[in-house]
């Protein structure tokens, strides 16, 4: 953790490791939360064991490019809450892969398969 250059909350990627303050793993980045009409950043999703987990904006304390960290000590890690809110839907073609008959009428119509978000 040594002198990395910060970047913006958008240019955050999906995966990137998130650091307690004493460096320890608890988790990667699933996604940031923000509200685009504003600029407005206001905390990301981490991927833990535990399952998804919210650390607010004001707990972030730097992103780079190789991680996330954050104020929050192990303990405080550990209680995290898991994220609110309404759930999001996502249109990926590459869960059209595969040879059920599902995915094949799916190919053959060219209809978006939809996917819940985790």
């Amino acid at each position: 953790m040594g002198a990395e250059p910060a970047v913006s909350y958008q240019a955050a990627v999906p995966g990137t490791p998130v650091l307690t303050r004493s460096g320890n793993e608890i988790g990667t980045l699933e996604h940031v939360l923000e509200v685009p009409g504003e600029d407005l950043f206001d905390g990301i999703v981490v991927a833990t064991e535990w399952g998804l987990r919210f650390i607010d904006a004001d707990q972030i304390e730097l992103i780079t490019v190789l991680h996330i960290r954050c104020r929050l000590d192990d303990a405080q890690a550990a209680r995290l809450p898991p994220p609110e809110g309404t759930v999001v839907y996502r249109v990926s073609s590459l869960d059209e892969i595969g040879d059920s008959l599902h995915e094949r009428l799916g190919r053959m119509f060219r209809r978006p398969h939809w996917t819940k978000e985790s």
